[in-house]
């Protein structure tokens, strides 16, 4: 039986997951453009860029002119990430970020070291610094991610009971630090998940932590990412980390060709949310049309499918 939620949030990362794996760097202005369009969506946290380092990831070098120059809707939030303390004070001293401070798991020691340069161990005990980092600047844990939890590329399958583990070591590190559990976001870095597995992922967390918020970051590697949301969507899964025309991918996660590892679409969720009666708050039109401008930057057929297409409002008002 299912759970549908009312009202599902997404949090859009295409102008910074999308434009990472690129080899191109594309212009300052063109990018703005697209945030800018993405602002009058509805979609209510958006993230601009990273703070990483240029030598390994040139594409966001220019994050902090990109906070300078958007144009900030009322509501929205325009957050960056970060993979290090360095990052993090980066983004504290730059132009108006909505910092939201998350904490990062690597069940898988590969990624570890190809993403992170470190072992999947050392990340966890840094988190612990991260959490202290936070609370000296004023700031609580908002989400906290488990990534490759269904397989990675660079290793092979993870038993789901070492990604269930690191879950259990937030708890304990959130009960420890007096903090609040945060948003608990079972990442499908690299699209191995399948509707089933996300399906029993998310029942064995619900187990594990019956009154924390569950969130999803889904890619659409393998042409699984909208059967997985809406595997998610089934078991109650109220917010999902999604990229426009589904933008995007990590470059250090070994894909085969980058142009297919992309987040799941962000229109393609809204208007599969949309059509289950569910709520997103998001202008379905508005997101196709800066979907279209993502295409157009990029230079490439994208993706997307609901902005090849468009929605079905119109051809049900026209009957």
């Amino acid at each position: 039986m299912s759970d549908f939620p009312k009202f599902v949030e997404f949090r859009e990362e295409g102008p910074r997951e999308g434009f990472q794996i690129e080899k191109k760097i594309y212009p300052v202005e063109e990018r703005i453009e697209l945030i800018d369009m993405l602002s009058e969506t509805g979609l209510k946290r958006i993230q601009v860029g990273s703070f990483v380092s240029p030598k390994y990831v040139p594409q966001m070098a220019d994050t902090g002119e990109l906070f300078q120059r958007i144009k900030r809707k009322p509501g929205v939030n325009y957050t960056s990430l970060w993979l290090n303390d360095k990052g993090f004070r980066k983004a504290l001293t730059a132009h108006e970020v909505d910092i939201d401070p998350r904490l990062l798991f690597y069940p898988s020691e590969a990624f570890a070291q190809s993403n992170n340069n470190c072992s999947s161990a050392e990340m966890r005990e840094k988190q612990r610094d991260w959490v202290r980092l936070y609370k000296e600047e004023g700031y609580t844990v908002d989400a906290a991610y488990v990534m490759t939890a269904f397989g990675c590329n660079l290793e092979g399958p993870i038993p789901q009971e070492r990604i269930l583990d690191d879950f259990r070591f937030i708890l304990q590190l959130c009960e420890e630090e007096d903090i609040p559990v945060p948003i608990l976001v079972i990442a499908d870095t690299m699209g191995w998940g399948n509707p089933e597995a996300v399906k029993r992922m998310i029942g064995a967390l619900r187990e594990l932590a019956p009154e924390a918020r569950i969130g999803m970051h889904i890619h659409d590697t393998r042409g699984l990412g909208i059967a997985n949301v809406y595997a998610a969507l089934s078991m109650g899964v109220d917010m999902f980390e999604s990229s426009v025309a589904g933008l995007g991918g990590c470059p250090f996660a070994g894909h085969g060709h980058a142009r297919a590892a992309g987040n799941v679409c962000t229109e393609d969720a809204v208007f599969l949310c949309h059509e289950l009666g569910i709520e997103t708050g998001i202008d379905l039109d508005k997101l196709i049309a800066a979907a279209v401008k993502a295409e157009e930057i990029i230079g490439v057929p994208l993706m997307g499918r609901v902005m090849h297409t468009g929605g079905l409002d119109k051809y049900r008002k026209s009957r």
